[in-house]
């Protein structure tokens, strides 16, 4: 079963802008106080485990710390297990941040949250160049 969800493409390449707005929309005025979130796997990842789901509907109140606890638990990560989420592939806010924050600075245009994890830093700088 994992193998077949690797390969599966990114929920925007799933479904059209138009379809994502309109379950935002369905879901924003049933849930008005909850955020709608996409977590997808990097691409390149081989060591995570891939969630069992990728859309979550998150209290607007709860913070990336408590958010992030939530996935290593889905992923059924030891305490040894890192992983690194980014926001829109741009980087991850501060732990203490609400996902109401988060979403009203970071929100897609159409309506979703999206979140990547990896195992690995994704940041993408440069090493450093040795004299």
């Amino acid at each position: 079963m994992q193998h077949r969800q690797s390969s599966c493409p990114p929920f925007k390449r799933r479904k059209s802008l138009a379809t994502r707005m309109r379950e935002v929309l369905e879901i924003r005025a049933r849930h008005p106080t909850k955020i709608p979130v996409v977590v997808e796997r990097y691409q390149k990842e081989k060591h995570l485990p891939l969630l069992d789901r990728t859309k979550f509907l998150v209290s607007q109140d709860l913070s990336l710390s408590q958010f992030l606890v939530t996935l290593r638990t889905r992923m059924s990560l030891t305490s040894t297990q890192a992983f690194y989420l980014l926001v829109n592939n741009r980087g991850l806010p501060s732990l203490s941040t609400t996902l109401g924050e988060v979403y009203r600075d970071s929100q897609d245009d159409d309506g979703f949250l999206y979140m990547t994890y990896a195992s690995q830093d994704m940041f993408g700088a440069p090493a450093a160049v040795q004299p």
